[in-house]
């Protein structure tokens, strides 16, 4: 606490206000923390964390959710387009489930599973993405309504939770059903590509993302997209930026939300 604020007549610290905030750790671990994780492509677990600060495993996973937090920046413009939707999904394989789990699912391969939707600006390469898990057709189409103008340039599949909005759009659409990915300029590749290193990263990273936390992985991993070309020190600039005005405690982030703490393989 090595400042003072006259008008509160109370110390304070630069943690004060941000996502930091009453946090016991060390000023220099967080900033290790931050380092660590931007500088790997598809972040750091926290399992390699609490070994490389010296920490349990248990604040390693809080401070990595308190830097997701500071990524969850919900002030991207919308796009001018030509612009790519897709969704993905995120849950455990029903070969890797128990016989009771597989029972109680019903349907396609994506029952019981959660949403996710993104879209790509390709003229300036940027991303936004959201989760969509609680009624995935309604949330999709008003996402990208959100996030893309009307009248630009709209490349999608063929699912039906775009369908509500294309009226807005020049819409094209290739049908992922019959084999067809792309048809002049008409494909999703480029959102695709990012799902692709968000999925790496589940598998390879954190091998298992919960619902209850899978949107600030979202979050991250579509910041993380936007600042690629930047260094690291930039990336941490741009990171230290969004911590402001944001407080995650461990109380909030343990609180029941109504979406499952545990994910399969």
């Amino acid at each position: 606490m090595p400042y003072w604020c006259p008008a509160c007549k109370r110390h304070f610290s630069v943690r004060v206000g941000s996502v930091m905030e009453r946090s016991p750790i060390p000023f220099r671990k967080s900033v290790y923390a931050i380092y660590l994780h931007l500088n790997g492509l598809k972040g750091v677990s926290s399992m390699e964390l609490h070994r490389d600060l010296g920490v349990t495993q248990k604040t390693a996973w809080f401070m990595l959710q308190r830097i997701r937090k500071a990524f969850d920046n919900d002030d991207e413009p919308p796009f001018g387009g030509p612009a790519e939707a897709d969704e993905t999904w995120f849950g455990g394989k029903r070969a890797n489930m128990s016989k009771s789990k597989r029972k109680a699912l019903s349907g396609r391969g994506s029952a019981g599973k959660d949403a996710a939707v993104g879209i790509r600006d390709r003229a300036t390469g940027r991303v936004a993405a959201h989760v969509t898990s609680a009624g995935p057709t309604r949330r999709t189409s008003r996402f990208v309504a959100e996030r893309v103008r009307p009248g630009a340039k709209l490349h999608t599949d063929e699912a039906r939770a775009y369908r509500p909005r294309t009226a807005r759009y020049d819409h094209e659409a290739v049908n992922h059903s019959v084999g067809e990915f792309v048809r002049d300029q008409a494909h999703t590749n480029g959102i695709e590509s990012f799902w692709s290193i968000l999925k790496r990263a589940h598998k390879g990273v954190f091998h298992k993302i919960s619902p209850k936390h899978l949107h600030r992985y979202v979050a991250e991993f579509a910041v993380r997209h936007n600042v690629r070309d930047c260094d690291t020190i930039a990336q941490m600039v741009a990171l230290a930026g969004g911590m402001a005005g944001k407080r995650l405690t461990y109380k909030a982030l343990i609180a029941e939300n109504g979406l499952a703490p545990g994910a399969g393989a």
